[in-house]
Order: structure tokens, then C-alpha cells, then sequence
């Protein structure tokens, strides 16, 4: 429990300290060369081609700027990522969202188990995501997009939330919701997700 408060309150903190900062137009261009070392593991165009690292192509503008304030402010954490974010600065970040945000975002798989998919659907339902994801799943500021994400990714993701190892943004919706799924619930979710065009 002292954990996860500590996470939430760094999480403020970076949250307060990011949202104060003058804003200035993001330069797409300049976000284009800084992402050249995120190819490396986000895949050309970032689309990922690697198990458990996410797509992040076409990923809402400020979603991409969250991550990583969270990843630079220690309240996420990711071996690969802390030595990059300790790199970039405000101006960077700004212009890794842009740039990542215009990209054509990967296309779901063709479904192979349309049963699965549908039990998916049902989970997603039950737990009101389309709520905050939007109904297509495209995400929406700092919601993240979730349609033809990697599915391997997605299981971890949500595992990551149902144990607390990620506590998402300042109210940690995704906790909540994460926590009472099932694994049998998380296969599923993560399946339908996935294979969404």
C-alpha cells in the first residue's frame, strides 16, 4: 500500500510539474529525428515487431507525453526507457507526441478466433472501457489507443495494473478496473483488442 502511494504521489508531482510548463507548438519534424532511437525497440514508423513492447504509432498526442513524464519521473518504470527519458527534455517530449500521434496506427491481425474475440468484447463491455477508450478503442488525449495493439503486450499491461506494478494516470482507473478481471477475462480482452481493424 505504501507503494502504490508513493507511485500515485510522484505521479502527481510529475503531473503538476508537467502541466505547468509553458506550452509551446509541437514540431513534428524535430520529434521525427529524436524517435530515431526509439525504432530500435518500437519498430520503424513505431510500429513494435517485438513480444511485450508496445506499438506506439498513431498513440494520442498527450498519452505519449504522459508515459513519458511518468517514465522520467520514476512513477513508471521500464530497464530500456530510464536512461532515454533521463535524456529528453520538456520540448522533446512534446515533440515525440506529435510525431508519434501522426503516424498510421497498426492494423489488428485477422481474427483467428473470432470465440475469443467475443468474450473479449463481453469483458470490455462489463467493465465499461469503451468509456474511457472510445467505443473504437482509438483513445483520446491521454487515454491511450488500444485497437491493434500487440496482444502478448496488452496481457502484460493489464497484469501490470491487476498486481500494481502500473498505476496508470492520477486516478488510477485502470488499477480498479484491471484488478477484478480474471485471467481467463484478461486472455480474452486482450485478444479482441488486438484483432481490431
Amino acid at each position: 500500500m505504501r507503494r502504490l502511494f508513493i507511485s500515485h504521489a510522484m505521479g502527481a508531482v510529475a503531473l503538476l510539474t508537467f502541466g505547468s510548463l509553458p506550452a509551446s507548438a509541437a514540431d513534428v519534424a524535430a520529434g521525427k529525428a529524436k524517435a530515431e532511437i526509439c525504432a530500435g525497440c518500437h519498430g520503424d514508423n513505431g510500429i513494435s515487431q517485438t513480444e511485450n513492447i508496445p506499438s506506439i504509432a498513431g498513440q494520442p498526442d498527450q498519452y505519449i507525453q504522459w508515459q513519458l513524464v511518468f517514465f522520467r519521473a520514476g512513477s513508471r518504470k521500464n530497464e530500456q526507457m530510464q536512461p532515454i527519458v533521463e535524456e529528453i527534455s520538456n520540448e522533446d517530449i512534446r515533440n515525440l507526441g506529435a510525431y508519434f500521434a501522426s503516424l498510421t496506427p497498426p492494423k489488428g491481425a485477422e481474427d483467428n478466433d473470432p470465440d475469443l474475440s467475443k468474450k473479449g468484447a463481453q469483458a470490455a463491455a462489463g467493465r465499461r472501457c469503451a468509456s474511457c477508450h472510445l467505443d473504437n478503442f482509438a483513445g483520446t488525449k491521454a487515454v491511450a489507443r488500444l485497437a491493434g495493439q500487440r496482444e502478448e503486450y496488452l496481457v502484460k499491461a493489464l497484469h501490470d495494473y491487476k498486481t500494481s506494478q502500473r498505476v496508470g494516470g492520477g486516478v488510477a482507473a485502470m488499477a480498479d478496473v484491471a484488478y477484478g478481471l480474471s485471467e481467463e477475462e484478461i486472455t480474452a480482452l486482450a485478444h479482441y483488442l488486438a484483432h481490431l481493424q
